[in-house]
């Protein structure tokens, strides 16, 4: 009998497939919960406050790399794509720091509720612009378009992560940033971002995550390195269900933020080299929800 885990379909392995339809299972939970985006007290409440510190940190480093400062505005002039951008959590905050923002979200229902939230804000309105995408699509439509990535709460959904990063890659200007907060694949996080915060403490939805899929900081950063990105900072962020907020710590051992920035190499890469066919294909099934 042919060997079930070296079968392909269409040029995708049996193993590529499971994980893609792990992925679509995930899709429809957050389907059922779009409307509850913006309840801070809700299924999203640890999102809304790690507002806090993924927001300032991407500022700061922003500006820390050169940027011109406007008064009120300190942004101005950056565009940035929000992978996952789910309700507009995060696309929110940055746009009224002036950025320009795109956020993405292969969800209708999310992409419904969050341009539904930034009408109510008129300059929002004309900062934030949101579609219900893929990240492939943005690929084909916005080589080299980004001077920032925000891909938070996300990477540990995607199908595929080595292709997820060349998307990111493809789309962001030489010198861009990338932004990426996430969890760790160890036993603590295990514990504690399934156990606990799934089946006891009710922080996230049951089935939210699978820790199969969380990725270790250092595995990250090689297959940034390794596609044309250095990475900058890995910082350890703690939540705290008893105050509902988060906290910059020196472990990585459960969630963590990282930044990395594209090198000048890869942007000649990318432009000689572009995603193949079944890349593309794979790419359009990472673009997840920030959750």
């Amino acid at each position: 009998m042919e060997n079930v885990f070296s079968h392909h379909i269409s040029g995708i392995s049996f193993m590529t497939q499971l994980s893609l339809l792990r992925v679509t299972v995930r899709r429809l939970k957050f389907q059922l919960l779009a409307h509850r985006w913006w309840d801070e007290q809700g299924e999203y409440s640890a999102l809304h406050s790690m507002n806090d510190i993924r927001v300032p940190f991407i500022r700061d480093t922003v500006l820390n790399m050169g940027n011109t400062y406007q008064r009120g505005s300190p942004l101005s002039g950056i565009k940035i794509l929000d992978v996952g951008c789910g309700g507009g959590l995060l696309s929110e905050p940055l746009g009224r720091l002036g950025a320009s923002v795109t956020g993405i979200d292969p969800l209708e229902e999310n992409i419904r509720v969050a341009d539904q939230h930034k009408s109510f804000d008129p300059v929002l309105a004309k900062r934030i612009q949101y579609k219900s995408s893929s990240l492939e699509e943005i690929v084909e439509e916005s080589v080299e378009m980004f001077d920032v990535i925000v891909a938070s709460e996300v990477v540990e959904h995607v199908a595929d992560l080595e292709m997820f990063i060349k998307c990111c890659c493809q789309v962001l200007k030489p010198g861009g940033s990338l932004f990426v907060t996430t969890i760790n694949k160890t036993q603590l996080s295990y514990i504690l971002g399934i156990v606990v915060a799934e089946k006891i403490a009710g922080i996230v939805p049951e089935g939210t995550h699978d820790w199969e899929k969380f990725v270790p900081p250092e595995e990250l950063e090689q297959l940034l390195e390794a596609n044309g990105f250095s990475v900058k900072t890995v910082n350890g962020i703690l939540y705290n269900p008893l105050t509902g907020s988060w906290s910059w710590i020196e472990s990585t051992s459960i969630n963590y933020a990282l930044h990395a920035v594209k090198s000048g190499s890869q942007a000649e890469t990318s432009q000689t080299e572009p995603l193949s066919e079944m890349e593309s294909e794979q790419c359009s099934a990472t673009a997840g929800t920030n959750v």
